[in-house]
């Protein structure tokens, strides 16, 4: 597979790509140069994931050309002020070994430990981000910045002070979780929503519903998982670490029909089990 879309900023992106978080650093290179040799184009990572630098070995070792992919990674959620997120913006360009990254996007409008606090205001601190990031673009360190995890008055804050409209909103979104007005607000914006964690962390696994579904089509709970997100014209990110996991997630044909969309779109659940603890499973 390997659509694209056109984001805001005329830059195209791939609509499928890697996901890569929880994958050790010591193992990522691996799955890069699987992935790539796959077919995959689209490789997202983060400061967070302590991945960077693997990331980057897989990169270069795959003997891709640079051109031919797309890459993410993302300003860790703690930095809140210019000095420090333009710090570690050169830091993950050096980690990858890149001379520019494709997108880079802040990781969360809150820190990690104060996740969804609603007495607590990081709306300077987002904007500071943001002019790090603006001011990298400028300088020719990304091509498109854009935000993670962002709700609907976050993206209020950057589109109101900002300079630049955000390119992506890399938010959780899968069935059974499918935050439609936010998506409905982004794509108004003309901001491309990305879907991580598309098969709800694995939980999508345990449903009977969207098991019987993939049934009826002759396909995996994955490929279900991952079409249903293109669909509503999201970009996905499934992580795989295995060959035959990363094979199965890029190569599919089918379409789900308008009444099963209807259907799966009324499906819910947030029970994320083990990974509940997680800030963005927490139901915050």
């Amino acid at each position: 597979m390997t659509d694209t879309m056109i984001l805001n900023d005329n830059h195209k992106i791939p609509t499928l790509g890697l996901g890569t978080w929880m994958i050790d650093n010591d193992r990522v290179a691996q799955v890069v140069k699987d992935a790539i040799e796959l077919g995959y184009r689209h490789i997202d990572t983060a400061q967070a994931y302590n991945n960077e630098k693997g990331v980057g070995v897989g990169i270069k070792e795959s003997g891709i050309t640079r051109e031919s992919l797309f890459v993410t990674t993302k300003i860790a959620a703690e930095h809140k002020d210019y000095e420090s997120a333009t710090k570690s913006i050169d830091q993950s360009l050096e980690a990858l070994g890149l001379d520019y990254i494709d997108l880079m996007i802040i990781h969360s409008p809150q820190p990690w430990k104060e996740w969804r606090e609603t007495d607590k205001h990081f709306d300077q601190g987002n904007l500071e981000a943001w002019r790090a990031l603006e001011d990298a673009q400028k300088s020719g360190k990304m091509k498109s910045i854009g935000v993670s995890n962002f709700l609907e008055k976050d993206l209020e804050n950057i589109l109101k002070n900002g300079h630049v409209k955000p390119a992506v909103n890399q938010i959780l979104a899968h069935i059974g979780n499918t935050p439609f007005d936010l998506i409905d607000y982004c794509q108004s914006k003309g901001i491309q929503v990305e879907a991580y964690s598309p098969i709800a962390h694995g939980q999508a696994l345990k449903s009977d519903g969207i098991q019987k579904m993939a049934e009826k089509y002759g396909v995996s709970v994955a490929q279900l998982c991952i079409q249903y997100l293109l669909q509503l014209n999201l970009i996905v990110l499934p992580k795989a670490s295995s060959k035959e996991h990363l094979q199965s997630n890029l190569d599919f044909d089918f379409v789900i029909s308008d009444e099963d969309m209807s259907i799966l779109k009324s499906l819910m659940f947030d029970d994320y089990g083990e990974f509940s603890n997680f800030p963005v499973f927490s139901g915050k």
